[in-house]
């Protein structure tokens, strides 16, 4: 226990030690002398002084303190998490060691630290950006390739998620609920016909037919399955059943990370770069959970610490109600955006899907997902997924004492929000998505590894924001 508390507390538990140590001392010492008077001689004296001592080492002891406190403790917790930030989440701006004065030399050594290990991460970038170039030159010519077959694919791992789709799979997805990887593709089609499909299969390379039946009985697409051993399986959809374009562009979604690794079968013991999240922001009539309503819905999802481009939802919601002034002067919507719009139902409905199997990550989520959990009986579903607030995050990462608005995380961990899309619910969401990003790394450099972990940490700050796991 005593290896988990902080800096501050320690130098606090030191200068309450030295307080108590003194008051014992002086009451040894009067104990003393009067064990040298005689016996029935006036205690008055003796007590008044012990007291008077006593409350004026403590005033002394926390006047110290205070000023210890804020001109070593604070800021060495501030250099610690400036150093953690360019070490882990490739923060490269000059370190500003101005709040660390009276530490000596210590934050010039630190200064200087970071400049050599920025020049590092430099070289180390450039060769990144060639080799990552060198990549995407592959991926254009996959997507070239793929471009010529006129059907639309979709790759599965042996556990049966998707790992990659083309843009025409994704419109065939998104007829059933918005396309995601690592979403098992049962999640969109009937597993008996898909079941009966992949026992036809003969052995490696070996295609079946296939049709595609959704789960509600509305779609049905004609295509093929391929089997490719024991790295999964290549569902073909034939484009004319599906009633796409062959012609269109067919940019690729993946990730070829889920072919790897297993998750614990404990969320708790789940590594935190395991976990498939999904940022999610709301704007609302107002700022009340009881009473006001949803307008805009914005969601990113996030898998292997990556924000993964090409899946999100951003969409107005109909609130059925007026959208106050003072409402539309914060976020720019009006009720003559959100006409024609889905209803709660519909757009929870899809945002529900698209959190599947997902850790649901938002700023300030008791309001967000309040809002949802309120109206989950005209959505037909459960909203119980478990919860990653960033505010509590920036606590564990930053400290109780720092500033933990979404604007000031994003200008400490560098990221930039376009002013245009700020208070929308989609930037709102994507910025949430790059502080969760720039952030795992650096819990893990706080050796903080694990789902269990994170949740243990992030109650512990309740008193900034409740925490709301279980």
């Amino acid at each position: 226990m005593a290896t988990r508390l902080s800096l501050r507390l320690r130098i606090f538990l030191f200068f309450c030690l030295m307080a108590i140590g003194s008051a014992v001392l002086l009451a040894g010492t009067l104990a003393f002398s009067w064990s040298r008077l005689e016996q029935g001689a006036d205690l008055g004296p003796f007590v008044m002084v012990f007291i008077l001592f006593a409350f004026l080492n403590g005033g002394l002891a926390l006047g110290v303190w205070l000023l210890f406190d804020e001109n070593v403790a604070k800021p060495i917790n501030k250099l610690s998490a400036d150093l953690r930030l360019r070490a882990h989440s490739g923060i490269n701006e000059p370190l500003n060691t101005s709040y660390a004065r009276y530490l000596g030399d210590l934050g010039s050594a630190a200064n200087a630290l970071s400049e050599t290990m920025s020049s590092s991460v430099m070289d180390a970038a450039e060769q990144v950006a060639h080799e990552t170039q060198r990549l995407r030159g592959e991926k254009d010519r996959l997507t070239d390739l793929l471009s010529q077959i006129p059907i639309a694919s979709i790759l599965l791992n042996p556990s049966r998620e998707i790992v990659l789709y083309d843009s025409q799979a994704a419109e065939v997805l998104a007829k059933i609920a918005p396309p995601r990887l690592k979403a098992p593709i049962a999640d969109y089609f009937d597993r008996v016909a898909l079941d009966e499909a992949i026992k036809q299969l003969a052995g490696d390379n070996s295609e079946a037919p296939l049709s595609l039946r959704d789960a509600y009985g509305t779609h049905e697409f004609a295509g093929r399955i391929k089997d490719l051993g024991g790295d999964g399986h290549m569902i073909f959809i034939d484009v004319d059943s599906a009633d796409l374009d062959p012609n269109a562009p067919r940019p690729l979604v993946f990730d070829f990370d889920l072919f790897e690794g297993e998750l614990a079968t404990d969320l708790r013991d789940t590594a935190l770069t395991d976990l498939t999240y999904v940022a999610f922001d709301t704007e609302t009539t107002g700022l009340s959970v009881k009473d006001d309503a949803i307008i805009q819905i914005g969601a990113v999802r996030v898998l292997k610490g990556r924000i993964v481009n090409g899946e999100a939802i951003n969409t107005y919601v109909d609130p059925e109600r007026p959208i106050p002034q003072s409402s539309t002067k914060i976020h720019a919507i009006g009720d003559a955006d959100v006409q024609g719009a889905p209803k709660i139902a519909q757009a929870g409905r899809s945002l529900h899907h698209f959190c599947r199997d997902a850790v649901l990550v938002a700023h300030n989520a008791p309001f967000d997902i309040g809002l949802l959990r309120r109206s989950q009986k005209i959505m037909d579903v459960e909203w119980n997924q478990p919860v990653i607030d960033t505010v509590l995050l920036s606590a564990v990462v930053f400290g109780t004492t720092e500033d933990h608005t979404l604007d000031a995380l994003c200008d400490r961990l560098s990221i930039t929000i376009a002013p245009e899309a700020r208070h929308t619910a989609y930037g709102d969401a994507q910025a949430t998505a790059e502080v969760l990003v720039k952030l795992l790394p650096l819990l893990k450099g706080k050796g903080i590894e694990t789902f269990g972990q994170l949740i243990k940490e992030t109650q512990s700050h309740s008193r900034l924001l409740n925490d709301l796991n279980d």
